[in-house]
């Protein structure tokens, strides 16, 4: 038998006084209700709770409702912060020991600057329509020194899902069930998703029927293939430790370390955890058999280039060999036809985790979603025509946030790991520009934190960076050599477009 938790009133009455919905019924005994989906994680739970709340009745199904371990989704960015508490699940981030994070610091060859979270000019609210902050799209950040700056929180992933499902739990529109998911099921004729096929831990195998089908199995998605065209690309992996009492060079900052290597990135997600995510592409020759691995790569290569703070921790860790990974995977998104159903989440739309976007973009997308499929606005989601104009528009809508996001994390990655001539001298002109400080901060770092939510903003800011590192070539370069610093100029800036334009037009396409 599947494991079903509903909720009930509480205090409970007496069990010959307990009224049983109609709907929770349904639920129970003929696997009927509203909605369908798959995948309690961080846009599955969320969104279950944001429909119930809306009288939908939801099945949520998960394969496993013990307590995830993952080395990533460990850092919700502000303006995640600021969508969770819109849905009213603020109080999922309390007594799981989290960390506030008020901003950046990057290291590089040894050189700090700090990049603190910008003041935020619009207050603590979201429009309705946009779920961004109050205001002209957030496009400039405030001078007043009395102004709040906001925060965001890092945190173990497990115990944040588990409080994201405890608040499931509660909700008497909800069932959730421990079921794997096999398939779906489609009207023969129409093509439409009815609902899905299950499996329980016993082997008992099942059906679960739903006006609306949402898919949000995560970044290994079952369903992927079947649903849109293009696969997802990874060309690195985040190899993980967990650091005891890391004395960082800056508390309640997330701390970005660049060398000759590829990025580190170092946050605490508890009182004396500290998370170290080392990216290692693919190839990487230090991380190869003959070098020792990638544990070779980690004691030789990178040990060496962390703060003198936090190598003694790093190696305690190394030692310890408790070492996972993960994989860095590009997808962009994408809109579905299917009636019936959608692909939501990491399953529809991944980027970099290098600037921990991607929670932020969860939240927000069901901030844009609790809008869109509404009762008011859909009042049966059986309405397959309604609901697919919706998605549409969402698909669209969510492009002032999702693309900035998604563009700055793979635009940010190829500098932060920059592998040729071209590229570092990017990368220097990128440390360089931080160094300025003001708008030179506020801008890139209020784009990263999801409070900024302005495209053009991140175009004028990357393209600002390739001129600040073509004007530090030539001003480095002698004078005789002038003709030929002029022709690595170009190959700077045409590297510059190389990086960013590809990802520009994948957020165009539909």
């Amino acid at each position: 038998m599947p494991l079903i938790l509903d909720s009930s009133p509480s205090p409970s009455p007496p069990p010959s006084v307990v009224e049983i919905s109609p709907a929770t019924i349904r639920r129970r005994e003929h696997h009927e209700s509203d909605v369908v989906i798959v995948g309690a994680g961080i846009l599955g739970t969320s969104l279950a709770v944001t429909l119930a709340r809306q009288n939908r009745s939801v099945i949520l199904l998960e394969k496993s409702l013990k307590e995830p371990d993952r080395i990533v989704g460990e850092l919700l960015q502000p303006g995640g912060v600021q969508a969770l508490k819109k849905l009213g699940l603020g109080d999922c981030l309390e007594d799981i020991d989290a960390i506030q994070v008020k901003g950046y610091e990057v290291i590089y060859y040894g050189k700090e600057v700090e990049i603190p979270y910008p003041l935020n000019a619009a207050g603590d609210d979201y429009d309705r329509e946009g779920g961004c902050f109050d205001g002209e799209k957030n496009d400039s950040i405030t001078t007043d020194p009395g102004a709040k700056r906001p925060e965001g929180r890092s945190f173990h992933h497990g115990r944040f899902i588990q409080r994201l499902r405890a608040a499931a739990m509660k909700e008497e529109n909800i069932s959730l069930i421990e079921s794997t998911v096999t398939g779906t099921i489609k009207d023969g004729w129409t093509g439409q998703v009815l609902g899905v096929e299950a499996e329980a831990k016993d082997g008992r195998k099942d059906v679960y029927f739903g006006q609306l089908t949402v898919l949000a199995d995560g970044y290994a998605s079952r369903f992927r293939k079947e649903f849109i065209a293009h696969a997802p690309v990874s060309k690195s992996k985040f190899y993980g430790l967990e650091l005891i009492d890391a004395d960082l060079p800056r508390r309640k900052h997330g701390h970005v370390v660049l060398g000759e290597g590829a990025p580190v990135l170092l946050y605490q997600i508890g009182t004396r955890e500290t998370r170290a995510l080392v990216d290692v592409p693919e190839g990487t020759p230090s991380a190869s058999t003959a070098n020792g691995g990638v544990k070779g790569h980690l004691r030789n290569v990178v040990l060496p280039s962390l703060p003198k703070c936090v190598q003694s921790s790093f190696e305690r860790a190394l030692d310890d060999g408790k070492l996972r990974s993960m994989p860095n995977s590009w997808l962009p998104p994408s809109t579905q036809q299917v009636p019936g159903m959608v692909l939501l989440g990491d399953a529809m739309n991944m980027r970099h985790p290098l600037t921990g976007g991607g929670m932020t973009v969860a939240f927000n997308d069901v901030v844009m979603l609790r809008d869109l499929l509404s009762p008011e606005k859909v009042p049966d989601l059986g309405d397959t025509a309604r609901v697919r104009k919706q998605m549409r528009r969402f698909h669209w809508r969510r492009k002032n946030l999702t693309s900035v996001i998604n563009i700055l994390a793979q635009a940010l990655y190829s500098l932060f790991a920059a592998n040729d001539p071209q590229l570092k001298a990017l990368q220097l002109g990128c440390f360089r520009y931080f160094q300025q400080g003001g708008q030179c901060v506020d801008g890139p770092v209020g784009l990263l934190a999801g409070i900024i939510r302005q495209p053009f903003v991140l175009f004028y800011h990357f393209f600002a960076v390739a001129l600040l590192a073509i004007w530090l070539v030539i001003r480095q370069s002698p004078i005789y050599r002038l003709p030929l610093t002029l022709l690595s100029t170009v190959g700077i800036f045409w590297k510059a477009c190389v990086v960013i334009f590809p990802f520009i037009f994948s957020e165009l396409r539909s």
